[in-house]
């Protein structure tokens, strides 16, 4: 369960802080005795333990590190009592000390020069611009130096000390320097044998290209590929569905679009896709875009780097968000900075109209959604022995509204009614940013999980036999292989970008073939009569949609992308509003059934689902989708690529004004300047004099 490896985790952590403090106290207390047994397995579990931590504990050691109890620190700490130890046991001679101590800090010395080295070949590895799904071999790049020696300095610090603590131990035990000087001396060896192999990627055979000839060759780069449109997006880790969800719409479009990142990490982030990605970080580097034949770019998604990209005179902006809800999200103010705001349908625009925050009627531009041509259309009630509902609740957002989700108040209330009837199978799918704001959102979730896993445990019946399971397994290691590259474990983003070239010709094509097996191969590997829980990035909520006969969410995107499927659906009012005032004031839910906090109607839905002459809200959805969506024809693909043309044509007469408002005066002058030169030099003397009429030489000098 979700909370016992929670809980369970925390206990090994305090467990192996307290070990941590008493191997400490034991080797103190074993150097002050003295007592060399005691002193010596304290020492070594000390060191045991901290490499323990290192590879399996990095949060307790991230916790020490904010209280100044990093690695360096305890390791200092550990040798300083092994020193102490040395002095205090009587049988180990005194003159061994001061040559031991000596080499202990030259130990470290090297340790701090192989860190310096590390650290500088970190930085000569760090390219202004990373990308994806381009050729870039003209920059020169290499592999990665060992992870442990370039990226790993506590690892490092604790593996390269292992020599000189079991030689101090054999030391105050045997009573000889020898093995002291032996071990110690192997740490500095290893060290300054790391430094130096850090150091030949300094040399011009490792060394790729500088910042300077990153930034020319992105610009020859631009000026080959000629980009038409971009998809800009800057977020958090745990936001990069918002811009995965508009891959294969951009994919689709005529000319040749490409991906704007601004974040180094967001480069893994975004899904498999033959579009060109360029990792842009810098602001100043950003401009180089203006130079480009890029002239529309497309916004999933607001953000404080947006205004950045926003300064580029020569490019038009759309807003094309994430999904459309009736949440205050959907008209963010922030959206008038844009060109122009597309949406899915008349519903997005009267949204707009009535926020009042300052968007132009005339900058809106309804294009349907496109992504949701995936979604099947309702074909009937449910034909099986179960009733397949998906409950997908949204996160928390960021504002204290406790309408934004209901996994706080009506979640587990809802799947409590869900898992009451035994015919139905839940999907529980959460967004993946609940519990990132609100903590209560986040145990909600983990004891509607537990409700789940509960609920399954007493339910029995026919499995699917090991061949499905194989299946599963096969189908996923095959798109795994389409859909993602192998690093080795030391690949740092240059050697990553090295690997991830231009993908082959026929790569998407494969790769929808193997989504579409896996899918397939998933479902059939599960019973139908067991509840699954969904936290991953597969299967899509797409893929949900079409399994299932009922969705239960929130007001959000989601409930206008399940409108496409004209689908039963239903809406948690956790707002406090009455029925008819959240009805009037969200219109997305027009056509929903309304469940309150104690989820009361759900059995009077499902019965709904399963006879549709109880359906009394089929009419209303059909008309809402039009609402939301807009018309079916033409097709919303057309209609989207249609807009991303307009807005180019837009963009290229605009610039064409604007270079003619600002170039024809200064380049009439430059003319006539020119043609008053070449005619001074036809007129002027052979030998070189000057005019003898005055006003020839006021003509020449003017």
């Amino acid at each position: 369960m979700p909370s016992a490896g929670l809980s369970t985790r925390r206990a090994v952590q305090l467990t192996a802080l307290l070990a941590l403090t008493v191997f400490y106290a034991a080797q103190l207390a074993g150097a002050l005795l003295p007592n060399v047994p005691v002193f010596i397995a304290a020492s070594v579990a000390g060191l045991a333990l901290d490499l323990y931590l290192t590879h399996q504990q990095p949060g307790l050691l991230a916790l020490l590190g904010k209280v100044r109890f990093d690695v360096t620190t305890r390791q200092l700490l550990r040798d300083m009592l092994i020193v102490i130890g040395l002095v205090r046991i009587p049988d180990v001679p005194p003159d061994i000390e001061r040559p031991l101590t000596l080499l202990l800090l030259a130990a470290y010395a090297a340790h701090f020069l192989c860190q310096a080295v590390a650290q500088f070949v970190r930085r000569s590895r760090t390219l202004p611009i990373l990308t994806r799904n381009i050729d870039a071999s003209d920059l020169r790049l290499t592999i990665a130096p060992p992870r442990l020696l370039a990226r790993q300095p506590s690892r490092r610090l604790l593996r390269f000390a292992i020599p000189g603590t079991v030689g101090l131990m054999l030391s105050a035990s045997l009573s000889s320097e020898v093995w002291g000087i032996l071990g110690v001396g192997l740490s500095i060896a290893l060290s300054l044998g790391g430094a130096v192999y850090l150091g030949t990627w300094m040399l011009p055979k490792k060394r790729h290209a500088n910042e300077q000839q990153a930034l020319a060759w992105l610009d020859r780069w631009l000026a080959a590929y000629k980009p038409t449109v971009g998809m800009y997006f800057s977020g958090g880790t745990t936001s990069a569905y918002q811009a995965n969800m508009w891959l294969s719409t951009l994919a689709q479009l005529d000319g040749n679009p490409i991906i704007v990142l601004r974040e180094r990490f967001m480069v893994q982030k975004i899904e498999a896709t033959d579009i060109p990605i360029i990792c842009i970080p810098k602001v100043a580097h950003l401009m180089h875009l203006e130079h480009s034949t890029l002239k529309v770019m497309l916004h999933p998604a607001n953000s404080g780097k947006t205004s950045q990209v926003l300064r580029i005179p020569t490019v038009k902006h759309a807003f094309i968000n994430h999904g459309e809800s009736d949440k205050l999200s959907s008209c963010n103010p922030y959206a008038k900075a844009y060109d122009e705001v597309w949406v899915a349908g008349p519903a997005a625009r009267e949204r707009y109209q009535l926020a009042d925050i300052g968007v132009d009627d005339r900058d809106v531009v309804e294009v349907g959604r496109p992504q949701l041509s995936p979604i099947e259309p309702y074909t009937g009630p449910p034909q099986g022995a179960y009733t397949t509902v998906l409950y997908a609740p949204t996160w928390e957002g960021w504002t204290n509204d406790p309408g934004n989700t209901s996994i706080i108040l009506a979640g587990e209330n809802v799947v409590r009614a869900l898992l009451a009837d035994p015919g139905v199978r839940l999907l529980y799918k959460p967004h993946p940013m609940t519990g990132s704001v609100d903590p209560r959102a986040g145990a909600a979730n983990l004891r509607i999980q537990e409700m789940i896993v509960e609920a399954n445990s007493k339910r029995s019946g026919e499995r699917p036999g090991p061949e499905a399971t194989a299946e599963l397994e096969r189908c996923a290691r095959e798109l795994d292989e389409l859909t993602t590259t192998a690093f080795r474990p030391g690949a740092d983003e240059v050697e990553k970008m090295m690997l991830q070239s231009t993908p082959e010709a026929d790569r998407a094509e494969r790769v929808a073939a193997a989504t579409a097996a896996w899918e397939a191969a998933n479902w059939a590997a599960f019973p139908e009569w067991e509840h699954q829980i969904i936290t991953g990035p597969r299967p899509t909520i797409y893929t949900c949609f079409n399994q299932s006969d009922l969705l239960i969410s929130d007001v959000s995107s989601v409930v206008s992308d399940y409108l496409s499927s004209e689908k039963p659906y239903a809406v948690a009012n956790t707002s406090g509003l009455s029925e008819k005032e959240f009805r009037a004031g969200f219109p997305t839910v027009r056509a929903a059934t309304i469940l309150g906090p104690a989820a009361e109607e759900i059995p009077a839905l499902l019965e709904s689902v399963r006879d549709p002459s109880k359906d009394t809200l089929a009419t209303a959805r059909a008309e809402l989708k039009v609402h939301l969506l807009g018309p079916s024809d033409p097709p919303s693909m057309t209609r989207f690529n249609q807009a991303v043309t307009d807005l180019y044509d837009s963009t290229v007469a605009r610039n064409e004004r604007v270079a003619r408002r600002t170039n024809e005066i200064p380049g009439q002058r430059e003319t006539e300047a020119q043609e008053a030169a070449e005619e001074a030099e036809l007129e002027a003397p052979v030998n070189g004099g000057t005019p003898s009429d005055p006003e020839e030489a006021d003509q020449v000098t003017a």
